[in-house]
This record gives structure tokens, C-alpha cells and sequence, in this order.
């Protein structure tokens, strides 16, 4: 199996304020690198309840790089990739929303929802927020933590893998009857 797992963290309502980004590149079924930063959001607005949610404060991202700093290093993680994040919706619109923020050229990839993969691969869950998957499977994980999110994110995809004895990513999609979806 061959992904890339992502998760962002917001300052703020707005999908272009992120504070923290993280991937988990998974290859032949390992994870063979993580990435995390935190990130200067292009308005230095931190709303309470975000900071509540992540523990991410103005003072810790004041002198960080901004995204569009970053995105050149980000970008071939990405590129031509299959990328999941555990409800993908929001990561990926706060993608779009820091790549259209910036002017940034969006990146050619693939993409796919690990709270999907887990209601078709384990029917009968409690729920399927990443902390409840987390404690389920015993994964150990700071939540909200933008690379624990992504790391766990990344160890549930392998696992409905490994279940349902998935010959790659795609395999395991179509075995679930689940899209990839193309980024635009």
C-alpha cells in the first residue's frame, strides 16, 4: 500500500488559516517518512476554541514560515500521490483554501476518507472519530496533534488493509466500493 496521509490544523474558522500541517508518506505498506511543521496562518487570528482543540498558540507560529514558504518542499509529497485524511472534506478544503490564499499552483493527486474506509471495513463501530479507531486498535496518539492525526490516520488505512488482505490502496478502495476522488 502506497499513500500519503495528511492533517491540518486551523487557527481559526477560515480554511486558509493553518497553524500545522503534517504527512505520513506510507510505501510498500511501511511508513517510511513524516513531515510536521508548524505554520504561520496569513492572518495571525487565533480563535479560542481552536486553541482549545490543539493547544496551538499566536506565540508559538509568530516567527514560522508561512505556508507558501513551505509549499515548494510540501508539493512533490503530494504530487501524482494517493492522499487520505480522516474526514478528508475538511483537510482537503483547507488545502484548497491555503493554496488559493497564496495564489499556489494546486498539486495533481488522488484522494480518499479514512472515517469512509473504517464504517465499510468495521460496520458495527462505536463511531468512527480517530480517537475512538485509536483506542479500538490500542494506536497510541496525542489527538489534534496534527502528526499523531496523520500518523494514526495512516495506521487505520493499513489496518483495513491488512484485514481485508488488500493488494494496494486501490484494491483496498474497490474492495470497500469507495471512491478516489481526483484534487481540483
Amino acid at each position: 500500500m502506497d499513500f500519503v496521509a495528511i492533517d491540518f490544523e486551523t487557527a481559526n474558522a477560515s480554511r486558509s488559516s493553518v497553524c500545522s500541517m503534517a504527512a505520513i508518506t506510507v510505501e510498500k505498506g511501511q511508513i517510511v517518512r513524516s513531515a510536521y511543521s508548524l505554520i504561520r496562518p496569513p492572518v495571525l487570528k487565533f480563535d479560542y476554541r481552536n486553541i482549545q482543540v490543539h493547544g496551538i498558540h499566536p506565540e508559538d507560529v509568530m516567527n514560522k514560515p508561512t505556508f507558501d514558504q513551505l509549499w515548494e518542499k510540501i508539493r512533490p509529497h503530494l504530487e501524482n500521490k494517493i492522499v487520505i485524511a480522516h474526514n478528508a472534506t475538511f483537510d482537503i478544503s483547507v488545502l484548497r483554501g491555503i493554496l488559493r490564499e497564496y495564489s499556489l499552483p494546486a498539486p495533481s493527486f488522488k484522494h480518499a476518507c479514512t472515517v469512509q474506509i473504517a464504517k465499510k471495513a468495521w460496520p458495527n463501530g462505536e463511531n468512527y472519530k480517530l480517537n475512538t479507531l485509536a483506542q479500538r486498535f490500542k494506536i497510541d496518539f496525542e489527538h489534534h496533534n496534527a502528526l499523531h492525526d496523520a500518523r494514526t490516520c495512516a495506521k487505520i488505512a493499513l489496518l483495513a488493509g491488512q484485514e481485508l488482505e488488500a493488494d494496494s490502496f486501490l484494491h483496498l478502495m474497490h474492495m470497500l466500493k469507495l471512491p478516489v476522488k481526483d484534487f481540483v
